[in-house]
């Protein structure tokens, strides 16, 4: 046996010359794969310069160095690729998506709470943009909270003070221009913390409604968070 099962780590033969070398490798996997970075998970191409002990997933169709190594982890280790192979439960870090994710056996799963043999999921989401507030009196959202999202609250930050003749705003969705707050602030840095008493489920796109208290809306940007639960299908 020349590695361990889990982590594919080399093992130290009996009367082996140069034992260092070995050992150094294995700690340099294991520098890799524990506290799981990974800065890709759908690119084929290897990076044209990468830093000591990058990692990226390997999806079908790799190329050049990374060819043959699809539903794989790349390293890159003492100035070329080295690879592992991950087993059903692993979790790491999605750079590029600031998220944890999950292996479940073929892909790389972000904000799984829970997850079954057959890629049923319970996932928690958090879907973050700007909106720039157009003039009048309500502004609703380019974006839409997801249809069949269970949503437990809507968060919000003023980055752009808000102009017009309005004193204060109302944040809300789905028929209710404060579901998510009322008399909110207009300055920069003022904020919204609408928390649920119970989730908001619908069944079809719904878009973010800002709605001008006293006055109305000539401008200002507002960095808006919805927080929501979403259930996934089992695969066939």
């Amino acid at each position: 046996m020349n590695e361990t099962t889990i982590l594919q780590l080399p093992l130290v033969q009996a009367a082996q010359a140069q034992k260092h070398v070995t050992v150094n490798e294995g700690l340099r996997r294991l520098d890799g794969l524990v506290q799981l970075r990974l800065l890709t998970l759908a690119e084929t191409t290897p990076p044209v310069t990468a830093a000591e002990g990058d990692c990226h997933w390997v999806p079908a169709g790799g190329v050049n160095d990374w060819a043959g190594h699809a539903g794989e982890i790349a390293m890159f280790q003492g100035g070329g690729w080295v690879f592992a192979v991950p087993q059903v439960g692993w979790r790491g870090w999605s750079v590029e998506d600031a998220a944890e994710v999950v292996f479940d056996g073929a892909a790389w799963q972000p904000g799984v709470a829970a997850i079954s043999p057959f890629g049923a999921a319970l996932r928690f989401r958090l879907m973050e943009f700007d909106h720039v507030i157009a003039a009048g009196a309500v502004s609703s959202t380019v974006q839409s909270i997801p249809s069949h999202a269970m949503v437990f609250g809507v968060t919000g930050r003023v980055v752009d003070t808000i102009t017009g003749t309005l004193t204060s705003w109302r944040l809300g969705a789905d028929g209710s221009d404060n579901r998510f707050g009322s008399g909110l602030g207009l300055a920069m840095g003022s904020f919204a913390k609408g928390v649920l008493g119970a989730p908001l489920t619908g069944y079809a796109p719904m878009p973010l409604d800002l709605t001008a208290e006293g006055g109305s809306f000539a401008g200002g940007t507002v960095r808006l968070a919805v927080h929501y639960a979403e259930l996934t299908l089992p695969s066939l």
